[in-house]
């Protein structure tokens, strides 16, 4: 994930794009992005770039297909994608933030907490947002609370500091 859609931007189908990558220089070097739900985000429909620019700390996009304010509209909420494939190498051990999302979470003792819905990028360090069984739960990611993250088997084990639920 490299944005999300904010809101439109004038009558032509143009839509404001909060830049959520690390690498937005990378940006205008697409020729298309993939669009989807946050609820669904492996479910996304390809759209060509037309025109992108920058507008104070948003970017501008126009998308092929996306002619009117309207149709802008209906895109309000989603996620802006890029292929796996055209992203920015990353080290052995290191992942993308978005490939956390939906990751099973449990402690130590195997009591569940839910799967990961959101990441907060706080400065000091992450923080994952956990919804299940004990509502949602915000856990940071530092060596005493996350043991083990496994993006691949979808599985993250924690040790839970006191008070935290």
């Amino acid at each position: 994930m490299v944005g999300r859609v904010l809101r439109p931007h004038g009558i032509r189908g143009e839509v404001r794009v909060e830049v959520l990558t690390a690498y937005p220089e990378r940006l205008p070097q697409h020729t298309e992005f993939y669009l989807a739900a946050p609820d669904t985000p492996q479910v996304a429909r390809r759209y060509p770039v037309e025109g992108l620019r920058w507008h104070r700390e948003v970017l501008l996009v126009k998308l092929g297909g996306c002619d009117s304010r309207n149709d802008a509209e209906d895109l309000r909420g989603m996620l802006v994608e890029i292929p796996i494939e055209k992203a920015v190498p990353l080290e052995e051990g290191e992942f993308y933030l978005f490939q956390v999302i939906g990751v099973a979470v449990e402690t130590e003792d195997g009591d569940s907490l839910g799967y990961v819905v959101d990441v907060l990028e706080t400065g000091a360090n992450d923080v994952y947002v956990v919804r299940g069984p004990y509502g949602e739960v915000l856990l940071p990611d530092i060596e005493e609370v996350v043991i083990s993250l496994d993006v691949d088997e979808r599985k993250m084990v924690v040790r839970l500091l006191p008070g935290t639920l």
